[in-house]
């Protein structure tokens, strides 16, 4: 070649270094740019590709088994039976996934003599680093299903990757069972702990509540009669007895006018019969003033028997320190001395008159008049019929008075209940409403206990929430992974890159003319004629040799290394 004299000449002449930038490179430059550097570019280029071919065959084939699983929602509706478990479904799911994913059961899992898994790594690293590795090759992707609310249907899917595509497929359905018995469990275990809540808050209910149920009929019993419910009966009875009372009293009234009346009468017919003895007798003078005072007597006894049951009336009322006690006994006291007064002057009247009956002749006997006799027992008989109605009187009077005494104790009675009703009001009312609240505490929970049981028949139904599969675990006809044809053509486009690369740093770091293009743009010189380059033949055929016998090894070794690779997946994948 001629560059290396070109170059030579240039630098002999010149002896001080000028900074001269490079030219602007054709497409016939890059071509000669690759011819000069071909082995930069090739052997990277085949070294990549063998090492990606090596590497995508010697990576053992995955496989990938996928299941879909569904939970659907309870068959009997929400507003039959509703119930008694408010987690979400998706939370479920995921409480089932952590509770398979954890270090137990995936440890139960790999070590199954049946998947006997990850056999060579349980060999040679620890069973959690192994747990660790399953964990992060099982997927689990959670969907929700067109629904309503709450109740729509989940749907999540299992994969699980492993070299071993029958393994993979019974390792995803050992999970989808994990996850049919662990809703089960789920399932039973969350009824059995509503059912265990209910019943435990039923039976301190139902014991709270007979205990008040206890106290309150103990109080009710010490109380009878005292109670505010019982305070309208009580006020109903007192009014009755008030006018029970008021009609006695206007009984008693009643029968004093009349005693009056009959004394009055007995009085007046005895009156009559005095007159008629009188007449008899000679001494008929005496006769005027004596029936003036018996008038005047009768009179007085008549006010003293209305004071007396003025009086006892008064004592069925009031207290014996009453004022109108007092000026009623007053009043009868000084009437019972004036009559007492006057029944002494008219004894004294009496007794004179006898005297002076005694000292006169003994009248002549007079003829019997038998019109004042007939007269005379007409008088008798109507005083005995006076004094039976007044016997008869007092014998009603009496039983009245009985009977009053009898109404004002009870008239007592019910205000003595009425005034203690007040102070147990109260504690009564307190007591009511610790009864009412726990009464309806029971009737909520013993729903609530009905309830738990209608969901546990569900359940025992198979009613409730289940856990279908949708798609069982696929068996894989071909491996997920690796992809080798992207492997090598990666490996291949990288190495061919890191070849360019290589070949543009060598031109770059040359900096010797390479054909007449530099010359010229180099130099400013015109180009008479251009010299070849002569080498000695026998070197060149060594280099070429040397060269051949180096790319025959390369090609071996790849072919040598592509070839075991070959033979390892494929006795391996079989």
């Amino acid at each position: 070649m001629t560059a290396s004299p070109i170059s030579t000449n240039y630098v002999s002449a010149t002896t001080n270094y000028v900074a001269i930038s490079r030219r602007t490179l054709d497409l016939e430059d890059y071509i000669d740019v690759a011819r000069r550097h071909v082995s930069w570019i090739v052997g990277p280029m085949l070294a990549g590709t063998v090492i990606a071919i090596v590497v995508a065959f010697a990576l053992p084939n995955v496989y990938v088994s996928q299941a879909e699983m569904q939970i659907t929602p309870a068959q009997i509706s929400e507003s039959i039976v509703k119930t008694t478990v408010n987690q979400v479904l998706t939370d479920r799911i995921m409480q089932m996934q952590n509770e398979i994913l954890s270090r137990t059961s995936l440890s139960n899992v790999i070590q199954d003599p049946r998947l006997d898994l990850y056999k060579p790594d349980r060999a040679s690293k620890p069973i959690e680093d192994v747990i660790e590795t399953m964990r992060t090759n099982i997927k689990i992707k959670i969907d929700s299903l067109p629904g309503d609310g709450s109740r729509r249907a989940s749907a999540f899917s299992i994969s699980f990757s492993y070299p071993d595509r029958i393994k993979a497929q019974q390792t995803v359905q050992a999970l989808v069972t994990k996850f049919q018995d662990s809703n089960l469990t789920t399932q039973a275990t969350q009824q059995k702990v509503v059912n265990t809540y209910v019943h435990d808050e039923l039976s301190e209910a139902k014991a709270k509540l007979d205990q008040i149920n206890e106290q309150l009929t103990k109080f009710r019993v010490e109380n009878s009669g005292k109670l505010p419910e019982q305070s309208n009966l009580n006020m109903a009875q007192l009014t009755a007895l008030q006018q029970q009372s008021t009609t006695v009293n206007d009984g008693l009234n009643r029968l004093a006018q009349e005693r009056v009346q009959l004394d009055q009468r007995e009085t007046t017919l005895q009156g009559q019969i005095d007159l008629f003895n009188m007449f008899d007798k000679e001494t008929v003078p005496a006769a005027p003033v004596t029936r003036r005072q018996n008038e005047r007597l009768i009179e007085m006894n008549r006010n003293i028997e209305n004071i007396e049951t003025q009086l006892a009336q008064f004592h069925q009322l009031y207290k014996p320190n009453y004022p109108d006690i007092r000026d009623a006994e007053a009043r009868l006291q000084v009437l019972r001395n004036q009559r007492d007064d006057l029944q002494k002057k008219l004894d004294d009247e009496q007794a004179k008159l006898e005297e002076a009956a005694k000292e006169q002749k003994e009248p002549a006997t007079k003829p019997t008049n038998f019109a004042n006799a007939q007269s005379l027992s007409n008088l008798q008989g109507q005083i005995d019929a006076t004094r039976a109605l007044v016997k008869s009187n007092e014998m009603q009077r009496a039983s009245l008075m009985k009977q009053q005494q009898t109404i004002n104790k009870s008239i007592d009675d019910y205000q003595a209940k009425l005034a203690a009703t007040s102070g147990i009001e109260a504690t009564y009312a307190e007591m009511v409403a610790n009864q009412r609240a726990a009464t309806d505490k029971f009737q909520v929970l013993q729903r609530s206990q009905d309830l738990t049981e209608q969901n546990g028949e569900l359940l025992s139904r198979k009613a409730g929430e289940n856990l279908d599969v949708l798609d069982p675990p696929s068996l894989p006809a071909s491996p997920a992974k690796p992809n080798r044809l992207l492997i090598v053509g990666a490996g291949a486009a990288m190495s061919l890159v890191l070849g360019v690369a290589m070949a543009g740093i060598r031109e770059a770091k040359d900096t010797s003319l390479k054909n007449l293009k530099d010359v010229r743009a180099y130099t400013n010189l015109p180009v008479l004629s251009s010299i070849p380059l002569l080498e000695n033949t026998l070197l060149v055929r060594r280099k070429r040799r040397m060269a051949y016998l180096a790319w025959s090894a390369a090609i071996i070794v790849g072919m040598l290394a592509i070839s075991a690779s070959l033979y390892y997946h494929y006795t391996s994948s079989v």
